[in-house]
């Protein structure tokens, strides 16, 4: 099982790089950040900063979107990383949660999405695209590989990451779901003439390590409120109860009531008060570092390839010093 360490891109980006830096001394193999221009620090910037200050690590966005840059650009900055430092790039995509509400847009449509999958990996492993009707090429590109992961919920989602995408990105860590969700991927795959387990499945979800629960808790809450977003849309679409969706993933947000952006992914996030303590244990590793081995052991029996920590909490490093002293060494033995 691979590892990857996931930031925001808070000032100063100095910070972002020296945590990526102790991330790979400690056997983490990706490193990855929100992408979210309003918000945030722009990444692609700080990736050139961390792939130079670093080996081996294999960086990207969780995610961009095929909406907040023209695709062409997207595949270009992605190239150009890659030109400099050996295809050390991976890009994660959506359709566009925080980036596009934040500006005033609709998240893309999954036609869009599955469009600029094909044309985006194209562009930048040096193939021709058609980006808005016209054909193009980037013609200084030689030996470029650039691996597309999409993150994904829905039912129609799923599919198309299986038909479309190197990867699946699933940001949470509850294994009845993400094995629900697993084979859905798979399944759409083979029904697409592809190999299912070409696809590489990557599981995110915030990880604390300690034995104070209830602190625990409160530092990660905030991601049930993330979730909640996709899953409220999920709902406006199939309904509260639907077979197409588990009711282990909608049911939770009933008591939801909005969601503030201007505190996105952060501890203390005052719109997740409807999150209960449950879903908060089934979608993040908490406890000791025994539970995080557990657990991970399951997801990995599901076909989990890499767990990506979301360490936006007060124990950043000392959650990548434990997952590196304890965790990494008992899933990659």
């Amino acid at each position: 099982m691979d590892f990857g360490l996931v930031l925001q891109t808070d000032p100063p980006a100095s910070g972002v790089v020296d945590l990526m830096r102790r991330a790979e001394g400690a056997g983490f193999t990706y490193g990855w950040t929100f992408d979210s221009a309003v918000l945030w620090q722009e990444p692609f910037v700080i990736y050139s900063r961390i792939l130079e200050h670093t080996e081996r690590l294999i960086v990207g966005p969780m995610v961009t979107n095929p909406g907040t840059r023209t695709w062409e650009v997207t595949a270009s900055t992605f190239a150009t990383l890659n030109e400099m430092y050996g295809n050390r790039t991976v890009c994660g995509i959506g359709r566009g949660d925080s980036a596009m509400r934040v500006a005033g847009r609709k998240p893309n449509t999954l036609a869009r999405l599955g469009e600029a999958i094909d044309a985006i990996r194209d562009l930048a492993e040096g193939r021709e695209a058609v980006v808005d009707g016209t054909p193009v090429q980037l013609p200084w590109v030689e030996g470029g590989r650039l691996p597309v992961w999409m993150a994904a919920y829905g039912p129609k989602a799923l599919a198309l990451t299986g038909r479309k995408a190197d990867g699946f990105i699933l940001q949470l860590a509850d294994p009845y779901l993400t094995g629900w969700m697993v084979k859905a991927v798979r399944d759409a795959a083979a029904d697409a003439g592809r190999d299912p387990d070409s696809l590489t499945i990557c599981v995110a979800a915030p990880a604390y390590i300690g034995d104070d629960l209830d602190h625990a808790r409160e530092q990660c809450r905030w991601f049930g409120g993330m979730v909640g977003n996709h899953v409220a849309d999920l709902v406006s679409r199939y309904g509260e109860h639907s077979d197409a969706v588990p009711e282990a993933l909608t049911g939770y947000i009933k008591g939801r009531a909005g969601y503030d952006y201007g505190h996105h992914g952060r501890t203390g996030h005052p719109s997740t008060g409807f999150v209960p303590d449950e879903i908060v244990d089934h979608f993040c590793l908490l406890g000791p570092a025994e539970a995080h081995i557990d657990k991970l052991r399951v997801l990995r029996g599901l076909g989990v390839d890499q767990f990506a920590i979301y360490a936006m909490h007060d124990a950043k490093e000392a959650t990548i010093d434990a997952y590196g002293e304890r965790v990494i060494p008992a899933l990659t033995s």
